[in-house]
């Protein structure tokens, strides 16, 4: 137990993102820390199902828990380190340029940019998002399904083998479209990862 942290906690009531139990750590409580491990569907790692680690992209993408992109992105890492795929580099889902202003950033890209720091690989923006459309979160899971082929475009050249991260794969549509444009883009064979995935006995039918 952090005594630093465990004071802050009494006088704050900070509670972990993972859980919302008290938190006693940095970041994120022992408990959850000790359940990110590696998960591994076809060409995908993920760090857990999404009813499980949910709360964490949560925390990340509206919360402003930066921090958790390092720790996250790291143990992403780990679990590419351990499917050896040799990757020529990494990218990330990119969002709409005026989510990304009102954020502060995007969090694809800093778990994306942690994991390539980790990797000791490239780096590199190679998607923009077009389509101005609502979030996929406000949609109905039709909709999410129905989300249009050209949503995503290449912005620059890539080749090789690339990983492409996004922060949670639900229906996987919007992986999909993007894996896609990175194809387009000229990456040989795209790989992916998140955070968390809603359905992993579904990773198959996407093709990674």
């Amino acid at each position: 137990m952090n005594p630093l942290l465990g004071w802050w906690e009494q006088l704050t009531g900070a509670t972990c993102p993972g859980c919302a139990k008290p938190l006693q750590e940095p970041t994120l409580c022992s408990e959850c820390q000790r359940a990110l491990v590696p998960r591994h569907g076809p060409g995908f790692v993920y760090l857990g199902s999404y009813q499980r680690f949910g709360n964490l992209a949560r925390a990340l993408k509206y919360q402003g828990r930066r921090n958790l992109a390092l720790l996250l992105g790291q143990r992403m890492a780990l679990g590419v380190r351990q499917a050896e795929w040799g990757l020529d580099g990494v990218t990330a889902v990119p969002t709409l340029p005026h989510r990304q202003i009102q954020r502060g950033y995007n969090q694809a890209e800093l778990l994306a940019q942690a994991a390539a720091k980790e990797l000791r690989i490239p780096y590199k923006s190679v998607l923009s998002r077009t389509a101005l459309d609502k979030s996929q979160t406000q949609k109905t899971l039709l909709r999410r399904l129905q989300l249009s082929q050209a949503t995503f475009q290449p912005v620059s050249r890539v080749k090789g083998i690339w990983l492409l991260v996004d922060d949670v794969v639900t229906t996987g549509t919007t992986f999909e479209r993007a894996r896609k444009a990175l194809l387009e883009a000229g990456a040989a064979k795209v790989y992916g990862a998140a955070i968390a995935v809603k359905s992993p006995h579904e990773l198959a039918k996407y093709s990674l």
